[in-house]
């Protein structure tokens, strides 16, 4: 197998002591409002109609303070492999998870926002070496976006998608890998999208929980549950809901100096949405372990990132080429309580050859944290399927 080339650095976490010091001091001296006017006894989806309950963010805020431990994902972090290089004058943060297996194909997978790298660190090893031996391997590449994690902070516009996406086949070319797949959810559907069409000589299929179908087609035709779906989706960015996306693509310096300045501000905006986007009867709790959940926070915290992953909202939001097709072999699956949800006839008009196709039973917009067993059973036997229409 090809060698990296030297432009890629071996890189470890390692928060200073003064930074998580300085943390929960923040946290204890946090200022907090009343509670919210709708209180609902638990569980109750509605007790979250105005955002975060007051209850439920003082118990997060007191388990971060006094019992949480980030050396632990650091330690986690650096046994899986991280490193970084530079592109186009940007440094780009990476795990990189090689297979003991000769077999085994280069795999990218991209995260969105409020997500990061922590989607991913529970999947990696079994798509790696996997304890089937007839599952497929993969040599997994799982970047931090610009402006996230310990990726740099791009200090000029114009990192959007497509730049991105170019930067990705970059990276897997230093790292060796001229031919691979990519998986991606949130930001890392259109992203993968532009992959798959922008470079099929090095991507060799794609698969993603996000599907992105080109504007203004009818639902003629569609069966009453994939009207369902273009119903709910169109409901999720008229209504408020969708607030936040509208303040990070238009202003997101503004919200960023609250979100930079205080950890308890971080939290909640992040936490609002894992709330609403798993499928949970109430809390993403129940599926998602609060230890993960502020893993990811503390990640965006540590690493002073608020406004510069919500400026993706202002480099991205709407950007993805209408005419753009896919005609590289794409499996694509939909997760029941995702936000965005594609019928399948809507995404062949941009994916023109999708060799599986799938709708989970349970899951919402995070399933490598809600599901990940399910997640990686799905991505391995998508990529498979991917991977066969080159036989």
């Amino acid at each position: 197998m090809p060698r990296p080339t030297s432009d890629v650095q071996a890189f470890e976490a390692h928060a200073t002591d003064a930074d998580l010091d300085d943390l929960r001091a923040r946290l204890a001296a946090a200022r907090l409002p009343e509670a919210e006017t709708v209180y609902r006894a638990a569980p109750d989806p509605r007790r979250w109609e105005q955002g975060v309950p007051l209850a439920d963010l003082v118990d997060v805020v007191n388990y971060w303070r006094t019992e949480y431990d980030w050396r632990s994902f650091e330690k986690r972090l650096n046994q899986i492999g991280q490193f970084r290089t530079t592109i186009d004058g940007l440094g780009i943060h990476f795990l990189h998870r090689r297979s003991a297996r000769a077999d085994a194909t280069p795999l990218v997978m991209t995260h969105g926002w409020p997500g990061s790298i922590a989607e991913f660190i529970d999947v990696v090893d079994e798509l790696a070496d996997p304890k089937d031996a007839d599952a497929p391997a993969f040599h997994v590449v799982v970047p931090s976006l610009p402006g996230f994690g310990y990726s740099d902070k791009p200090a000029t516009a114009g990192w959007g998608l497509e730049k991105i996406a170019a930067a990705w086949v970059e990276l897997m070319g230093r790292l060796g890998y001229s031919k691979f797949v990519a998986h991606g959810g949130d930001w890392g559907g259109p992203i993968t999208t532009v992959l798959g069409g922008r470079f099929p000589a090095h991507v060799l299929g794609i698969h993603t929980t996000t599907a992105q179908a080109p504007p203004g087609l009818s639902t003629d035709g569609l069966t009453a549950a994939e009207r369902t779906w273009t119903e709910e989706t169109r409901d999720f960015w008229d209504s408020g809901r969708a607030a936040f996306a509208k303040q990070q693509a238009t202003r997101p310096q503004t919200i960023g100096y609250s979100l930079v300045d205080s950890p308890v501000g971080l939290l909640a905006w992040i936490l609002d949405k894992f709330a609403e986007w798993t499928d949970t009867e109430d809390s993403p709790f129940e599926t998602i372990s609060m230890d993960r959940v502020l893993d990811n926070v503390t990640l965006y915290w540590l690493t002073r990132t608020g406004a510069s992953s919500a400026r993706i909202y202002y480099e991205s939001h709407l950007a993805l080429d209408p005419e753009l097709r896919v005609d590289v072999p794409s499996a694509i699956i939909v997760y029941p309580h995702d936000i965005e949800k594609c019928p399948r006839p809507w995404a062949q008009e941009r994916y023109r050859h999708i060799v599986r196709w799938r709708s989970a039973e349970a899951g919402g917009h995070f399933p490598s944290l809600e599901v990940p067993e399910y997640f990686v059973r799905d991505l391995q036997e998508g990529l498979a399927a991917v991977l066969a229409a080159h036989r």
